[in-house]
């Protein structure tokens, strides 16, 4: 039975509907404001999305406050309660939950033979590969090169974030499709931490696509190599993390193969001053933002041990709810479907990237659950300077040999981070044994 609404739920719809029209109306202001040929730039295309965004998070923000400085589970059931609570506080555990955990980790696993683990290898690794390989070739396609209609009209898409738009909204939905029809554990976080993530990996996709506007792949490719960089400096000051000695020998080696490479690709050294600091700030961007996604998931995952399939929906359900809401405040929305009516190959690459996108999301928690996270690195490695042929092949871009010197230097550094890393497991656990047969 519904519970008829009391004033603390009307004064909260009040306060998060009156707040989203009053952005909405700013936006509109802002946008009448900025001349029509300043649209495309980046810094203000930036601008516009992050106004978008805060028709989302300024609302949230102030019913959160509201919800905490009234104690408005307090006062007796009211109608909001149940999306307040599923939102602020998220579920407590319960003992039947917790019995429920405690006889799925003591279950006997499934034991699977050589040739099986064999199989479902070279499913994952095929599955990473196709699936990530043509996501690149589709993403540098869709940014970088012209569309031509049936009339013989010629056009390019300019819109990043319909793009990210189009990846999360399937993505969430096989997510929820998956987590609605399997059993999973209690949800236990409340919802709005999910949007912290959810801002940064939208952030960092966009600057990944908008990158692609001023360098070319192979460069953007070996900059998410150079992402170990990033999220060490964010593990430190989220985490407050300690890292070997390797691993900063890593980062440096990592570090000195990317200005190789840079100084040697011919193709990013022919734009001006302008482009090439646009895009090395995008990429920054890019690398900022993804080790801060990575880093606060495993907080998350820490804190409230939900599934890797909850942890999709939740992320990608506020990135459909801020990308939708910032392109709907910029008419974007209608702009991006005429440009597909009009472009049936734009339609097709789009439909196939966000597939792509998605089965590799579900390939990358499988592979991870069934031989663990090195294993993965391994595969994403390769796949990466795989990417890197591949587009240098299609797109015929031109390397240098200290550029090719200088994407050796990378991919060596990450091999070796993944074999010192191994090495140091052993040699603890190794450790760890001894010590316990002295005592």
């Amino acid at each position: 039975m519904l519970t008829r609404p009391k004033s603390n739920d009307l004064v909260l719809l009040g306060l998060m509907f009156g707040t989203g029209m009053v952005m909405y109306l700013l936006m509109l202001i802002v946008l009448g404001q900025v001349p029509e040929e300043f649209h495309s730039h980046w810094l203000v295309t930036l601008m516009l999305n992050l106004i978008g965004y805060s028709i989302v998070f300024l609302p949230g923000f102030l019913a959160i406050r509201f919800v905490q400085t009234t104690h408005f589970m307090d006062n007796g059931p009211t109608c909001m309660q149940p999306i307040v609570k599923l939102f602020v506080y998220g579920s407590e555990e319960t003992i039947d939950d917790a019995i429920d955990h405690e006889g799925s980790a003591k279950s006997p696993k499934t034991i699977k033979s050589d040739w099986q683990n064999t199989i479902t290898l070279g499913i994952c690794f095929f599955g990473l590969q196709i699936s990530y390989l043509t996501w690149g070739v589709l993403q540098e396609k869709i940014m970088t090169k012209n569309y031509v209609d049936t009339a013989g009209n010629v056009g390019q898409f300019k819109d990043s974030q319909f793009l990210v738009f189009v990846n999360r909204i399937l993505a969430f939905g096989i997510a929820l499709l998956y987590v609605t029809l399997s059993r999973q554990p209690r949800h236990r976080a409340p919802l709005y931490k999910y949007s912290f993530c959810s801002f940064s990996n939208i952030m960092s996709s966009w600057c990944q696509y908008e990158a692609l506007k001023f360098v070319s792949f192979p460069t953007q490719v070996l900059a998410k190599a150079s992402k170990i960089i990033p999220v060490m400096v964010m593990g430190k000051i989220v985490s407050n993390r300690k890292y070997e000695f390797y691993e900063y020998i890593v980062a440096v080696l990592i570090s000195f193969g990317m200005v190789l490479f840079l100084f040697g690709s011919q193709e990013d050294r022919k734009g001006n001053n302008s482009t090439t600091l646009s895009g090395v700030i995008l990429l920054i961007g890019y690398m900022t933002s993804d080790s801060f996604t990575s880093n606060w998931q495993n907080e998350l995952f820490n804190s409230y041990k939900m599934t890797s399939m909850q942890m999709m929906c939740g992320v990608n359900l506020f990135s459909c709810l801020l990308t939708s809401a910032s392109l709907i405040q910029q008419g974007a929305f209608y702009n991006s479907l005429v440009f597909m009516s009009q472009y049936p190959v734009f339609t097709f690459d789009c439909i196939v990237l966000s597939i792509c996108s998605a089965v590799g999301q579900l390939f990358i928690y499988y592979t991870i659950s069934q031989f663990g996270a090195v294993v993965f690195i391994i595969i994403m490695t390769l796949r990466q300077a795989m990417a890197i042929l591949l587009s240098c092949v299609i797109y015929q871009h031109a390397i240098t040999i200290s550029g090719l010197f200088g994407v050796l230097v990378v991919f060596g550094a990450m091999f070796l981070k993944i074999y010192c890393g191994q090495r140091l497991k052993k040699l603890k656990q190794s450790q760890a044994a001894t010590g316990s047969i002295k005592t």
